[in-house]
């Protein structure tokens, strides 16, 4: 009962959302209302984590067709440019969590692993490794930017100052269901989909990063090379409850009841937010220019959310979903194999040599995510 009852609430978001013509109304509506819901009229919602992982597993698969020889070239043309970007990026990260440190009585460790954009379960990850690190205030730092970048990033793609030509088509495709119909799935689907499936339990087991995501990716990729025949492409409604079935997960997410000192933490969060958001727009001018990007692409490739969500962006404004994806993954590549190792040795001896410095929360309580 309670998983419908917040089915309800997500499917109310996002027809409200439709209905009034809000760009991403699938996402944004599922993830406003779930929030409100539990946190504003306290309704015992729930969503289930397998849900959310099916809804990344079709967006894996959406991205896993534009893999193509070509989109992959361009990639590889790009890697350069993609470690430059992740650096700054990461560096950025660091500035806002050191000024943060000394603007607050908050600890650098817990500022910086709640500031870098590694994935929302690898940062809480690798925070909960380190017993010292304050595990709500970063998973509180990580929710608030991943709701603020998926909030702001749709503003930015659809005002004028990034174009905003692609609204009405988009809004018109979501509205008629314009694209693949549901019976061009069958019967190709009944191999792909399992295959999906078997795919992502692969990237688990091996502990990929966003494996929901990157199994199926990596298999509709080598599909895309290697079939004789395309593989089908999804219809408009199949993505519109991928999207809520992330969305609806994203928006429990948040619990602010966890957090002592609220005004001062969710001060400091949306500042940093909007630093961080800021910055990744002045990077992704910086990469539009060099590449003759558009400045959609560009923008979706640098925002620091999850890949997922910016996949999802790109799919539905008809930006480059190859060169999105193809940042959005290197960067969580990079940050999951490279930096968070160097984060965990670092901030080891640090802890170690000031070990009577203690978090500015407690990290007892570890919240549910």
């Amino acid at each position: 009962m309670r998983f419908l009852l917040s089915l309800g609430v997500s499917l109310s978001g996002g027809l409200i959302f439709t209905f009034l013509h809000i760009p991403i109304s699938w996402l944004l509506g599922p993830m406003l209302f779930m929030l409100l819901g539990s946190q504003v009229f306290k309704l015992q919602l729930m969503w289930p984590t397998p849900v959310r992982d099916y809804g990344i597993l079709i967006i894996g698969y959406a991205i896993g067709l534009t893999m193509t020889e070509e989109a992959l070239q361009g990639i590889l043309f790009q890697l350069p440019m993609m470690l430059l970007m992740s650096l700054l990026l990461v560096g950025l990260c660091a500035l806002i969590a050191y000024a943060a440190s000394k603007a607050t009585d908050f600890d650098f460790p817990s500022l910086l692993v709640g500031s870098v954009p590694g994935g929302l379960s690898q940062m809480v990850t690798l925070a909960d490794e380190m017993k010292p690190i304050n595990l709500t205030l970063v998973t509180f730092l990580q929710v608030i930017r991943l709701i603020m970048i998926v909030f702001c990033v749709p503003i930015l793609l659809y005002s004028p100052w990034i174009g905003g030509n692609f609204h009405a088509s988009g809004i018109a495709a979501e509205a008629q269901d314009i694209g693949p119909s549901w019976s061009g799935l069958f019967p190709d689907m009944l191999f792909y989909a399992p295959l999906c499936i078997l795919g992502a339990w692969i990237a688990r087991k091996l502990h990929f990063p966003t494996a929901s995501m990157l199994g199926p990716m990596l298999v509709m990729g080598i599909v895309q090379w290697t079939a004789a025949a395309p593989p089908p492409e999804l219809p408009v409604t199949l993505l519109n409850i991928s999207q809520l079935m992330i969305g609806s997960h994203v928006g429990l997410m948040l619990r602010p009841q966890q957090l002592q000192r609220k005004k001062q933490t969710i001060t400091l969060a949306l500042l940093s937010s909007m630093l961080l958001i800021t910055g990744s727009v002045g990077l992704s001018y910086f990469l539009s220019k060099v590449f003759s990007l558009s400045a959609a692409t560009s923008l979706l490739s640098m925002a620091p959310g999850g890949m997922d969500q910016m996949s999802i962006m790109a799919h539905a404004i008809g930006a480059d979903l190859s060169i999105v994806s193809g940042y959005q993954l290197f960067r969580i590549l990079f940050i999951f194999f490279v930096v968070s190792p160097l984060l965990k040795m670092i901030l080891t001896r640090m802890l170690k040599r000031s070990p009577d410095r203690q978090p500015a929360l407690p990290s007892t309580a570890r919240p549910k995510t």
